[in-house]
C-alpha cells in the first residue's frame, strides 16, 4: 500500500494511493489530522487495513510533498564512491559522513514543477532514496537500525549549485530554496531489508539516464547513517533522512547540464515508484 498527501480543490488530504485514484482517510482518523500524525502513532498498518475495500474518493488531485510538516530533514552528502571521485581532490573515502539540514519548504510534490529562482540558474537534480523514521531512538546500533524505519519515499534533492559555495563550512543556503526539490510521490511502508539493500536508483532528465547505481555501493550504508545520526540526536517518528545521491548530477558534466524550464526529471526505484517533476522559472511577486 502507498500513502500520500494531496490536495483537491481548496482542501488538503492524506490517504491511500491506488491506480484509480486516492482514497481519503482524514475523516476516518480525526486523531491523526495529517499523515505525519499517523506515522508518529505507528498507524500505517491501521491505514492500510482501513483503506481495504473502500472506494476511490478523488480522481482529480495534486500530489503535495508527502510529509509537508516534517519536523526535521537531514541529508547525507557525497555518499557514493564515484560521487566522491567527482570532486577530483584526490581524497579517499572520508571517515565520517557529510550531513546538512533541509527544510520542508524547500520541497514540492510529485507532478509539480521545481522552481528555478531569478537570482541564479544553476538548479541541479539529485535522485535519492529517503527513509522516514517510525520509532524513536538514541545511539541506535546498526543491527537494530532498520527496526526504526517506518516507510520509504523518493527525493529529488534539488540544489542551487552556485549558492552552496557562498560560505566555507556549509551548503545550507544552496539547499533550501523554496520548491527547489521534491519528496514523494508517497510513503511505502518498510517491511524488509531487501527494499533497501537491493535497491537500484535511476535518474532521468528528459528521458536520458543521468544517474544509475545501487544502494549497496553507498560508502555509508543506511544502517550506518541511522547509527551515526542517532549518536548526537534522538531520532523521532517523522524525521526524514535523505540518504545520498549517485554520480551524474548536472554540475559534473562539462559543460554543466543544469535544469531549465520545460525539463522533466524522473527518479525511479523499483518497489517504491517514480518521482517526476517539471521545471519552471519563479515569477517574483
Amino acid at each position: 500500500m502507498r500513502f500520500a498527501t494531496y490536495s483537491a480543490g481548496a482542501e488538503t488530504y492524506y490517504g491511500a494511493a491506488t491506480n484509480d485514484g486516492m482514497i481519503a482517510l482524514n475523516d476516518e482518523f480525526p486523531q491523526w489530522p495529517t499523515l505525519l500524525d499517523a506515522v508518529r502513532a505507528d498507524g500505517l498498518e491501521t491505514l492500510e487495513a482501513t483503506s481495504k475495500d473502500k472506494p476511490v474518493t478523488h480522481t482529480d488531485f495534486t500530489y503535495e510533498m508527502v510529509l509537508p510538516n516534517a519536523p526535521r530533514i537531514l541529508c547525507v552528502g557525497v555518499n557514493f564512491p564515484d560521487r566522491n571521485a567527482e570532486y577530483k581532490d584526490g581524497s579517499a573515502q572520508p571517515k565520517y559522513m557529510s550531513l546538512f539540514p533541509r527544510f520542508a519548504s524547500g520541497f514540492t510534490g510529485h507532478g509539480q514543477n521545481l522552481v528555478r529562482p531569478p537570482e541564479n540558474h544553476t538548479l541541479d537534480y539529485e535522485g535519492e532514496v529517503a527513509i522516514v523514521i517510525g520509532k524513536s531512538g538514541r545511539r541506535i546500533s546498526q543491527e537494530k537500525a532498520y527496526d526504526h524505519i517506518a516507510a520509504l519515499t523518493l527525493c529529488n534533492e534539488g540544489t542551487i549549485r552556485d549558492w552552496v559555495r557562498h560560505a566555507k563550512f556549509n551548503v545550507t543556503q544552496g539547499k533550501n530554496w523554496d520548491n527547489s526539490g521534491s519528496i514523494g510521490p508517497w510513503l511505502v511502508p518498510f517491511t524488509n531489508a531487501s527494499q533497501l539493500d537491493d535497491a537500484r536508483i535511476v535518474t532521468r532528465v528528459n528521458g536520458e539516464i543521468r544517474q544509475d547505481d545501487v544502494l549497496s555501493r553507498m560508502m555509508f550504508p543506511i544502517r550506518r547513517e541511522i547509527e551515526y545520526i542517532s549518536t548526537f540526536m534522538t531520532l523521532h517518528p517523522g524525521d526524514i533522512i535523505i540518504t545520498g545521491t549517485p554520480t551524474g548530477a548536472g554540475a559534473r558534466f562539462d559543460p554543466p547540464k543544469y535544469l531549465k524550464p520545460g525539463d522533466v526529471v524522473e527518479i525511479e526505484v523499483e518497489g517504491i515508484g517514480t518521482l517526476s517533476n517539471g521545471v519552471e522559472d519563479e515569477v517574483p511577486a
